[in-house]
Formats: structure tokens, sequence, C-alpha cells
């Protein structure tokens, strides 16, 4: 697809190099010629300087023949005149970034009255990530597909649990529970596990699992489940005031620590059901008097990556909090993973999948849309079809020739969940989940061998 990207800062780069990656024919739009060059000198893209909102600069960028505008820049409302301007020239799709809370309830009136494709606000997709980690204590990370009806949780295998040893087929007959488990990562390796795999102590893996089996599944493997009644947070952004909204809306205690006495004085009259203390969260005895040893969920959201990394090793030598830590910047990614932080945030990711979850479905090519998208760690994704009518719908899933790197996980039917095993059958209007190390998938036809494939690689064992 030809798409034009207006705004090069970190999200506008950070979505150029996976677009980019993907075959895309990219243009990008940037008041700043220092940026763009860093760009055009690394990624096989075009460029043009200058502003997004002027109607000669898009025509340059060949806005007339794009089927796609993606507008980040910081400002909301050049966002929003860029994506209408393009609109109205070319009848291509539009994304906007709008990050402004008070754009927030009036999100559907823009879009609709704008004729955009889509709004993206960063600050609230991360914030809701979080809030389902905090509902799930004892998940690493949560993705949410069929409107919020199925879950793929992801677990770290503890010490001295009954998973260790055991074999992928054995776990449902010896725990009597109805799992299905999608992913194995082990050592920077991904596994699409087969019966035999076995299981170790440190594994981390993703399932999914009836939300009546979770309490008892998480009690029988030595997770612990624990529900989190109080969460603190560093830092009082666009992300913890979202945050702290929807916490305190599902009856948890919320503490925000915050360094700026007017941003302080706002979020007290925006959430007067928190507590909001005026302090630097770097100060070990201001933490320890606000309680930090005994708050459950620790969540460092300043604007420095440094700054949040050291709080959150702090809070966890000092508590035993669940721990949420926000880094912008991936330059040493195989460093913070090893840190003993807990869950990484990374706004700049959640934005990306939620626009290349929008480019994937604008690829499809048998009607089969990616209606969500979530990438999983080790480069693996999650993705959630929607069933056209095909000649392989009706078909047994033992006789369909699926991917060896691809796995089927769930089926959900009118609102029914359905765990697939080979008797079960695609239907037209079902939405499947599939999880899959292998990249760039569009539609569901992708999951499916070719006619005549080449030799490929089993996972390993």
């Amino acid at each position: 697809m030809r798409i034009i990207i207006v705004g090069c800062g970190k999200v506008g780069a950070a979505l150029a190099e996976q677009l980019s990656a993907e075959g895309h024919d990219l243009t990008l739009i940037d008041m700043s010629e220092r940026r763009l060059e860093e760009l055009t000198n690394t990624l096989d893209v075009a460029s043009v300087a200058g502003s997004g909102t002027s109607f000669q600069i898009l025509k340059e960028a060949g806005v007339q023949e794009t089927d796609l505008l993606i507008a980040v820049t910081t400002h909301d409302e050049i966002n929003l005149l860029s994506c209408l301007i393009a609109s109205k020239a070319s009848g291509c799709h539009t994304i906007a970034r709008v990050r402004d809370p008070e754009y927030v309830s009036e999100v559907g009136f823009i879009r609709d009255e704008l004729g955009l494709s889509m709004v993206i606000n960063p600050e609230l997709s991360t914030a809701r990530v979080v809030s389902r980690l905090i509902r799930f204590p004892s998940a690493i990370g949560v993705g949410t597909f069929a409107k919020g009806r199925i879950e793929l949780l992801d677990i770290r295998i503890p010490e001295g649990s009954r998973l260790h040893g055991m074999a992928v087929c054995e776990v449902n007959l010896r725990l009597r529970s109805n799992v299905l488990l999608c992913m194995v990562q082990r050592a920077g390796q991904t596994y699409i596990p087969k019966g035999d795999f076995i299981l170790m102590a440190g594994d981390d893996i993703t399932v999914i699992i009836p939300p009546r089996e979770q309490t008892q599944f998480f009690q029988q493997i030595g997770v612990p489940n624990d529900r989190i009644d109080s969460v603190m947070l560093v830092g009082g952004g666009k992300i913890s005031y979202f945050l702290a909204k929807m916490l305190l809306a599902s009856g948890i205690s919320v503490k925000i620590i915050e360094n700026r006495f007017e941003r302080c004085e706002l979020l007290s009259e925006l959430l007067p059901g928190a507590t909001i203390i005026h302090g630097d969260a770097t100060d070990r005895d201001l933490l320890e008097e606000e309680g930090l040893s005994s708050c459950e969920a620790f969540v460092a959201l300043t604007g420095m990556d440094e700054e949040n990394i050291l709080l959150s090793l702090h809070a966890g030598r000092h508590s035993k909090a669940k721990l949420f830590t926000k880094v912008n910047r991936v330059n040493f990614e195989e460093v913070i993973e090893n840190l003993p932080i807990g869950t990484i945030i990374r706004p700049k990711q959640t934005t990306a999948e939620l626009i290349g979850q929008y480019t994937r479905a604008m690829q499809n090519s048998m009607g089969s849309n990616v209606e969500t998208l979530h990438q999983l760690g080790g480069g693996a994704e999650a993705l959630e079809f929607r069933v056209a009518a095909h000649d392989l719908t009706g078909v047994p899933l033992q006789d369909m020739p699926i991917r060896p790197d691809v796995l089927l996980c769930c089926i959900n039917r009118k609102g029914k969940r359905i765990i697939p095993r080979g008797k079960d059958e695609l239907r037209e209007g079902d939405t499947v989940i599939v999880v899959s190390t292998r990249k760039g998938m569009n539609d569901l036809q992708d999951i499916f061998q070719p006619e005549n494939p080449a030799a490929t690689e089993e996972t390993p064992k």
C-alpha cells in the first residue's frame, strides 16, 4: 500500500520502521529536515519537508494516489486537520493520533464528522493495557479478543510449579482443566508447542483459560492470583490520569506521586477519589512514608526511562508489589528485559499495534479481516480474523493444511468460546484467534500451507 506518515517523532519513526519492513510504499512528512534525513538514510522511504496541513505539501507527497495517511505529530489539531485535508483531497483512509483527555468523550463525534478511519490515543490505550494486567495479577501480559470476551494470558512458570517437567499433552488431564497452551518462550527462543513439548520452570507461556477455571488453574501451578486493591502511580501524566480513572471505577485504591504542584492541583480536581501526593518519588523516605512496602502494585510512569527503571528496582526490593515500568526507548531492550522491573510498558508499541491491525485489515485478499492484533514476545503475533465464505469452511480442522508455525487457539461463534479440537469446523461469521511465529499475516488464507509448499523448517522442540 501507499502510505503517508505525517510527523516523524518517536511514534512516527517507529511506525515508519514497522511499515517499511512490511513492504509498504512510504512517504514521510515532517517540519524537520534533519529527522527526515536520519530516517531516509536507514529506511527505503521517500520524504517531503513541510507541514502536513499544507495541501501543496500533501500533494507533493502523493496524497492523491495514496491509500492511507497517518498523522502522529505532537499536536492533535494538526493531526486532525491533516487527515481532513487528505480525506477531502483523495478520499484515502486516515488515522489521527489524538492525545488530549478533553477529546476522549468526543472521539466518536470527531471521527464521524471528519470522516476519519481511526482515532488513536496512545496514553488511553496504554492505560487500558495496564488496567487489564492489574485485574489479572498472575499474568505478565494480557491480550483481549472478541471484544473482550476472550483473553490471552502470559504467565511465567514459577520454581516448584507442577508444570515443571510436564508435557503439554498432559496438562489438562493431570490438572483436570480446559486450558489451551498457545506459545512458550524459553532462553530467547519462541515455540509453538506440540503435545510432547516439555515445560520447565522459568518458561513464559501464553494460554487461554475459561474465566471460571482461572483461579483454580493458577492455584494448582503455584502462581499467586490475589486481587490487587491498592496501586501507587509515580508520575501524573496522561497515562496516570486515564489509568487512575479506570482503577477507581473498579474499586481499587489509587495514590499518585507527582513533582509538579500545578499538575497535582489539576489531578485533585479531576480525580477526587485518588490520593495525590506532591513530592519527588526518588526520595526514598517519601516512598516509605506513603506506604510503598504495603502497596500491591507499583507503576513507574515518569517521563524518564532511567528514573522509571530505578524506581521499579527500588520498589521490587522494598515491597511485594506487582511492578510496571514505562520505557519509551528500545536502544537497550535486551538489557532492560532481563532486569527485575516487572512488566515493561511501551506506549509506542501499543500505538503501532493498533495501526498495524488497521493496515493488515486493509490488505486482506479473501475478506477475512484482521480484527485484533497483539505483538507477543519473541517476535510472535496473536491475531483475530473474521471468517468469510471460503471453500475451507465446514472442513474439520484436522483435515486443513495449517502451517506448522501456526496454532489456531480459539473460535468465537456468536459469543460462544470454543477451544478447537480436530473435529471442529470454521463457519462463516466466526472469529478465530491465531498465534504464530510467522510475521506479516494479513488474512486467514495465510495460516494455510500453499498448494505446492516449499520445504519448511519445523518449529524446534
